[in-house]
């Protein structure tokens, strides 16, 4: 396997993030040899969040019990999207409220413009919707994120749990069943030779 080469990645999450859609790829991406810098606006680098488990257990929509503790690399606050080769926006609850934030919707935008690697899993799609940058685009989220996706002029592309949707710079993904094929089509936009 090759080196990546000194890439970074900024993951942004909330309190309650999905616990597998922070856990899992933050430490899949660390194995590879990415530094992963994962902030939160509001929060500082050590501090917390508190992450959600979401599971189907024969109800209509999926349940939620509480996660784990994630401490967070970096500071939202220092960020800055030319420092970084890629960014990995998480899903779940958090992303209700995180779309409301000025200043993640500039980065996110940032990155779609600039036609700059991105990852989005579950609810994650609800950023790319709020920032307005997914016209015409195909990508796919949670089932129920799919209204938002058609509202905001894009293409939403029904695919089973395991799948990942790639379009030009973007990898998109339903939910956590589909780490590994997103974090392939993800790590294969940021460091196209690292898995060959």
């Amino acid at each position: 396997m090759k080196r990546t080469s000194g890439h970074k990645i900024l993951m942004i999450v909330g309190d309650y993030t999905e616990d597998y859609e922070v856990m899992v790829p933050f430490q899949a991406l660390e194995m590879l040899g990415f530094a992963v810098d994962v902030v939160c606006p509001g929060k500082r680098k050590g501090e917390t969040i508190r992450t959600a488990i979401h599971d189907f257990e024969g109800d209509q929509t999926y349940s939620e019990k509480p996660g784990h503790l994630f401490r967070l690399t970096a500071s939202f606050a220092t960020v800055s999207p030319e420092d970084y080769a890629g960014l990995y926006l998480a899903g779940g609850r958090a992303c209700e409220y995180l779309r409301l934030d000025a200043q993640v919707l500039a980065i996110v935008r940032t990155f779609m413009t600039e036609n700059r690697p991105m990852a989005a899993i579950c609810h994650g799609a609800q950023l790319l919707t709020a920032a307005d940058v997914v016209r015409g685009r195909r990508l796919t989220a949670y089932p129920a994120v799919e209204p938002e996706v058609r509202a905001a002029g894009a293409t939403f592309v029904a695919v089973a749990p395991e799948q990942t949707v790639v379009d030009g710079n973007l990898a998109s993904a339903p939910a956590w069943p589909g780490h590994q094929t997103l974090m392939r089509a993800f790590v294969g936009l940021v460091a196209p030779t690292l898995l060959t």
